[in-house]
């Protein structure tokens, strides 16, 4: 009895072919970045170490209001992250649709 590579455990022995990266660059152009959104992470980890030291050293009322500022930064953040996909989502679509002749 012979025993196929495909027959013992339903694989085949030829790897997969190589995904290009070129396939998904924007033929040049640099991606368009939010500058507020690093701004917004920085912001968000400076008011939880803050919040943090505070309660470190006991201070429980203004680490309390740290911590809910930084729900409120990162909150905007986030929301910075899903705006700035939205409204540069469609420009990215357009580039790729233009590049092509």
């Amino acid at each position: 009895m012979e025993k196929s590579s495909t027959a013992a455990g339903g694989r085949s022995s030829t790897p997969p072919p190589p995904m290009y990266t070129d396939e998904l660059a924007l033929e040049g152009k640099k991606p368009v970045k939010n500058p507020f959104v690093p701004i917004g992470a920085l912001v968000t980890a400076g008011v939880l170490t803050a919040g943090l030291i505070s309660f470190r050293y006991g201070n429980s009322k203004l680490g309390q209001k740290l911590m809910r500022a930084r729900v409120v930064a990162q909150g905007a953040t986030v929301a910075l992250m899903i705006g700035s996909a939205y409204y540069y989502g469609d420009q990215i679509k357009l580039f790729k649709k233009g590049s092509s002749p």
